[in-house]
């Protein structure tokens, strides 16, 4: 009878141990979902009811980025806990919005790589990796990141460093389709921005304005991967005809007489590399556009013309690509001030009326209303300092520029800049507090006409002189120390702003620009990251800060919460990097950053990270050999021409270190040779010659010798 009791209670643990189970980890056979990533049109539509789940980039159409979630409160927020953590293959930047559905996380990574997780415990259930060529990195202007992933009936679906778009089965992680986006292989185009998808439709863009590349937005069958339409958003060489493009009739109409000169050369930029937002209330798509390319108005268009669609919102027929509407928020642009950041859609008392309203904090500065139906400016204030125009006009939608601010007549030191007041970092709106939570910051660049214009297809073609300026009064004659100096004069902010009465409520100052996107929640919290690794949470209402958490490295992406069994949870993947990630050199001594990290918290998580230990980077290496002042100062143009933009900060390796420094013949095998290419350093030899390599080691040999002083006086890096 003793034995039929326990055999009854052992039984019956099982049973309630199972059900256990089944409530509390997603359905799973052999570690893959069942039923995985099942969204649909109806799904994405009714997402903001949806409570448990994140299921497109911005967890609802609106991209608003809050979450209705309120276990975790301004309240209990201090115990928040590290739920499980999951290390990443490398140090370089970490963009991506994770996706939840029905508890699986997806998300991408550095490289272009797809990884889901049980969103529970963290456990990989599959990962993908499309094997990015190595010497793509080149072409990546802003590091080999990626921004997250889209899902649609049972795929997850990604764009690649190298331009394709791909389906992956969500239950089982294996290639579903793959399409190649791009118009032309042999152009630097890459892809760092997440899918959208709607009405059965994928849509993607493209970057690499840079490098010199010519824009546009395509949409694919979501089931196949084949092409639906193609927008450009620059007209392209006249002398070919129309390009059989949904873009065709409003450039006869509108956007080519914007043009002057042989804009076509050059392909003109106008990528749509981040912003893509689908309305279904009005069964509209709107784009954010990119910079000209090159930057340089006067080398791109004589100087004349609005030159459409560059630092534009367009509105499109998600159905055809047919064009309905644009705002040009910079006329004529030449200072990379495009409109590729975050687009928030809602419903806003403006004007004495409640009016569809789309809402940007672009580059430039200033915060954007605009009528989403029609197109028509509402509203435009600055949100931080800006100094390259007076204001916006409402009448007309134009800057009125201040004089001097296109650097026509001399250098002009512009704040903000093309690092931008607010970048591609996810900004996020509280409908409770009626607050946009923006990643601000403030890094002035001085800009200058260059000497002479060289356009080298596939390399950096801005056609301003902005990595080595010329010495203003007072300014270092060395150009390292000048932009040295202008870093020390930026910073960044958590900016909380009123966008009925365009007005800043509160901020919280950071030590450096180029901090993490932000996540709202109806616990009353803002949920963001920041470039010294900290995770923080602050009051909706006030900006206390009331938890923070150190990730090891910096966090620049956007954090998601979702709910499994009942339970809120707060993720964000660490991994600093993107553009100002990879310029920032570290303050002391020199550390190698380690892995990126996907982390989820939730109320006493209980769950902790190893002990980590810093990985100290080499000393300064100056070879013994000298050097003429001939040889550096060609190193140095060389250098600032083709160098700088990669070799600024601590991800990708300082040279002065370099281990190939003092060896000549290993210099040149990496330089024209090509010996690191699969590692992303291709070979040189097209644009540079021997001598022009082994100036630029002459220039490096330099600038090594002076951080060595400047270690062994500090002492950063003494052992």
């Amino acid at each position: 009878m003793h034995q039929a009791k326990q055999k009854l209670l052992v039984a019956g643990f099982s049973a309630l141990l199972a059900l256990c189970v089944s409530a509390c980890a997603p359905d799973t056979i052999g570690g893959s979902p069942k039923n995985a990533a099942a969204v649909d049109q109806n799904r994405l539509n009714a997402a903001d009811k949806d409570h448990a789940n994140w299921m497109s980039y911005g967890r609802t159409y609106s991209e608003q980025r809050f979450s209705p979630l309120k276990e975790i409160s301004a309240a209990n927020v201090g115990q928040l806990e590290l739920a499980w953590y999951h290390e990443l293959d490398t140090n370089r930047g970490q963009e991506a919005t994770p996706l939840v559905i029905d508890g699986v996380l997806y998300t991408s990574t550095a490289w272009s790589k797809i990884v889901a997780l049980n969103a529970m415990t963290g456990e990989e259930l599959w990962a993908y990796d499309p094997k990015v060529p190595g010497a793509k990195a080149v072409h990546a202007c802003c590091d080999v990141v990626n921004r997250g992933v889209a899902a649609w009936n049972g795929k997850i679906i990604s764009a690649t460093l190298d331009g394709r778009l791909i389906a992956i089965d969500a239950k089982t992680g294996k290639l579903v389709w793959s399409t190649n986006t791009l118009i032309d292989d042999t152009s630097p185009y890459t892809i760092t921005g997440a899918p959208r998808v709607a009405n059965g439709k994928v849509f993607i863009g493209n970057g690499g304005a840079e490098l010199g590349v010519r824009g546009y937005v395509s949409a694919f069958d979501a089931e196949t991967g084949k092409l639906a339409w193609r927008f450009f958003t620059v007209p392209g060489d006249p002398a070919k005809g129309p390009d059989n493009a949904a873009s065709d009739e409003i450039f006869n109409k509108l956007a080519r007489s914007t043009w002057f000169g042989e804009y076509w050369k050059y392909k003109t930029g106008g990528t749509v590399w981040d912003s893509i937002v689908y309305d279904p209330e009005l069964n509209q798509l709107y784009i954010g556009v990119g910079n000209g390319s090159p930057w340089n108005h006067q080398i791109r268009s004589a100087g004349k013309g609005d030159n459409l669609f560059l630092g534009s919102i367009v509105a499109l027929n998600p159905d055809t690509g047919a064009y309905i509407w644009h705002y040009q928020a910079n006329p004529g642009e030449t200072w990379d001030f495009g409109n590729n950041q975050q687009i928030m859609l809602a419903t806003l008392p403006i004007k004495g009326k409640k009016q569809k309203v789309l809402m940007q904090a672009p580059k430039n500065g200033f915060y954007y209303v605009i009528n989403r139906e029609t197109g028509q400016l509402l509203s435009a204030e600055p949100y931080v300092a800006v100094n390259w125009a007076e204001r916006i006009d409402l009448e007309t939608g134009r800057p009125i520029e201040k004089p001097g601010a296109r650097f026509l007549d001399g250098p002009f030191m512009a704040s903000p800049s093309a690092l931008g007041a607010h970048a591609w970092h996810p900004m996020s709106f509280n409908p409770g507090t009626g607050l946009v939570y923006i990643p601000t910051q403030e890094v002035p660049l001085v800009y200058s006409q260059p000497k002479e214009f060289d356009y080298i297809p596939g390399r950096w073609n801005t056609g301003v002189n902005f990595m080595a300026p010329p010495p203003g009064p007072g300014q270092p004659e060395d150009a390292a120390e000048r932009m040295r100096l202008l870093r020390s004069k930026a910073k960044g902010h958590l900016l909380a702003w009123d966008p009925i009465k365009q007005k800043e409520v509160w901020r919280v100052q950071y030590d450096r620009p180029w901090n993490g996107g932000t996540l709202s929640t109806a616990g009353n919290l803002v949920f963001a990251g920041d470039q010294k690794g900290f995770f923080n949470a602050f009051s909706a209402e006030t900006g206390q800060q009331l938890w923070r958490f150190q990730a090891r490295s910096g966090i620049i992406a956007g954090p998601i919460s979702y709910q499994v069994n009942g339970e809120q949870y707060i993720a964000v993947m660490s991994g600093h990097g993107g553009s100002v990630g990879m310029a920032t050199p570290p303050r002391g001594r020199a550390t190698i950053p380690p892995n990126g990290l996907i982390l989820a918290f939730k109320i006493k998580g209980g769950a902790k990270l190893p002990d980590y230990q810093p990985v100290y980077a080499p000393p300064a290496n100056p070879p013994s050999e000298s050097f003429t002042k001939e040889q550096v100062a060609l190193g140095e143009a060389k250098y600032q021409r083709f160098c700088a933009i990669c070799h600024r900060g601590s991800i990708i390796p300082d040279l002065r270190r370099s281990g190939v420094l003092t060896n000549k013949e290993a210099w040149q095998g990496i330089v024209i040779g090509g010996n690191l290419t699969d590692r992303g350093m291709v070979s040189f030899k097209d644009n540079l010659s021997s001598v022009d390599a082994e100036a630029i080691r002459a220039y490096i040999a330099d600038q090594a010798v002076k951080l060595k002083q400047q270690e062994e006086k500090s002492g950063v890096q003494s052992k």
